[in-house]
């Protein structure tokens, strides 16, 4: 193809794809930094990326309809369940919180705690980014002495 023919509208999304590529694959399955989020979501949200391959999708719904439950409308305006199936994904369980003008916090990733998100420590950091004075009730931390 002739640089002629080339579609130009096309190009930036070519390079964005390669560039996504590119960044997947420098990405250290235990250094957070070299993560890469999600596409940008309204804030503040939450997006849980989990292994299909590991059948992760019942846990996935499970953690975002405890948050909905936790933070409802309009303390949370979106959750978004992603299910990846690649080599590169596979075993990925993370929690992303999006909040305006900031970068995206991630919030757990499985491989780097070493498991996956026991509700109440999950429920706990969201709440300290995006309601710090409410309760949660008996799940909450435990007053320091």
């Amino acid at each position: 193809m002739s640089e002629q023919e080339k579609c130009v509208d096309c190009a930036p999304e070519q390079q964005q794809l390669a560039q996504r590529s590119a960044d997947v694959k420098a990405q250290d399955p235990l250094d957070a930094s070299t993560f890469v989020p999600p596409a940008p979501l309204p804030s503040p949200s939450i997006a849980v990326e989990f292994c299909d391959r590991c059948r992760w999708l019942h846990r996935a719904t499970w953690v975002s309809t405890e948050l909905f439950l936790t933070f409802p409308a309009p303390v949370l305006k979106s959750i978004t369940i992603l299910p990846l199936n690649s080599e590169e994904t596979r075993g990925r369980f993370r929690v992303w919180l999006f909040l305006d003008g900031q970068p995206p916090i991630l919030v757990w990733d499985r491989k780097i705690e070493g498991g996956f998100p026991e509700l109440k420590v999950l429920k706990q950091r969201i709440r300290d980014r995006v309601q710090p004075g409410k309760s949660l009730g008996h799940s909450d931390h435990k007053p320091s002495a």
